[in-house]
């Protein structure tokens, strides 16, 4: 069994407190949070007990899910750090490179398995393409939610759009050499609407929307490769591929594209596969926990979420020197 507290419950926090009570192999022993009327509810609520010292819970555990807001990420990550134990981490890693950086050397030293929660990772949209996705030429995304005012302590870039630059660094696996990026502030001090463009080394373009002002929520990923495209819909947790073939493929829906002499060239097929019936978070950290108990790999590495940050914040510096534009 592993012993695994939490810190942090709020919104999100009581989802993984309401799961990690569930998942086989997990003593759940109890969680902390720095307001104790809030907490004291959530105790006799869900049974759990609950510390009024992130220390004596990191102290008492062999795990921890960190899901505090984005500022105390680093404060608690080398808390489990300087006493030897494992943790999750709520994306992004942390504020800044920095903060970043040490989490990843300090954890390396010390052997600890540290993962962070890029859910979307486990989104069955993304589950059930990501083995289809090969070289990418073109992506195009857009995280568009309406407002709510958690999450505002950080840009739109670090709240939704890291998201998306974690999935397109996943599927793209190159260097980025360009970066491009407009934004407009609205009702906070950081950018609330942001459009991105980046250009890998080795030529795909990835086309990236955000904004959390948005009449509708929308969560949407288009890939284009050399024989394929891709549509995921992570709100609908749905994927269709469409594939240029030289032969029908099973029975799978298609279209015959012929020349000027009526002769069939290519075939245009289509394919809505089943996706697994999954709960993405509930998946994450069970995969959190089979990495420290089983050895399997860590599916969303430390320096994979350095990596996503850093690019996020690389998008947040080209704002910053586009004079991002505020409006009101």
């Amino acid at each position: 069994m592993l012993k695994v507290g939490l810190i942090g419950a709020g919104h999100l926090g009581k989802i993984h407190l309401k799961l990690l009570k569930t998942i086989p192999e997990i003593d759940f022993i109890g969680f902390y949070d720095a307001d104790n009327e809030a907490a004291t509810t959530i105790s006799e609520k869900f049974e759990v007990p609950f510390f009024d010292n992130a220390e004596e819970l990191i102290q008492s555990c062999d795990a921890i899910d960190i899901v505090t807001p984005t500022p105390f990420h680093h404060q608690y990550a080398m808390a489990c750090i300087d006493n030897g134990k494992h943790f999750f981490i709520e994306k992004p890693i942390a504020q800044n490179d920095h903060e970043a950086n040490e989490i990843c050397q300090e954890a390396a030293k010390k052997q600890l398995i540290g993962q962070i929660g890029h859910v979307e990772r486990f989104n069955p949209a993304f589950l059930t393409v990501k083995d289809q996705i090969t070289q990418p030429l073109f992506i195009e995304t857009h995280r568009l939610a309406q407002f709510n005012p958690r999450g505002t302590d950080v840009s739109v870039v670090l709240d939704l759009m890291i998201h998306d630059l974690d999935l397109i660094l996943t599927a793209v696996k190159d260097e980025v050499v360009d970066i491009q990026a407009s934004g407009v502030a609205l009702i906070s001090k950081e950018a609330d609407i942001v459009n991105a463009r980046l250009k890998f080394k080795k030529g795909c373009v990835a086309n990236i929307t955000a904004s959390r002002l948005s009449v509708k929520n929308m969560r949407k990923m288009r890939i284009f490769q050399s024989s394929a495209y891709l549509s995921l819909d992570f709100l609908k947790r749905s994927s269709e591929i469409v594939r240029l073939t030289d032969e029908p493929i099973g029975e799978s829906p298609s279209f015959e594209i012929k020349n000027a002499q009526e002769e069939v060239i290519k075939y245009i097929s289509f394919d809505i596969p089943k996706p697994p019936d999954v709960n993405a978070i509930e998946m994450e950290l069970t995969a959190f926990k089979n990495s420290i108990l089983h050895k399997k790999p860590i599916q969303v590495s430390l320096n994979e979420g350095k990596d996503a940050l850093e690019l996020a914040l690389k998008i947040s510096k080209v704002l910053s020197n586009s004079h991002v534009q505020a409006i009101g």
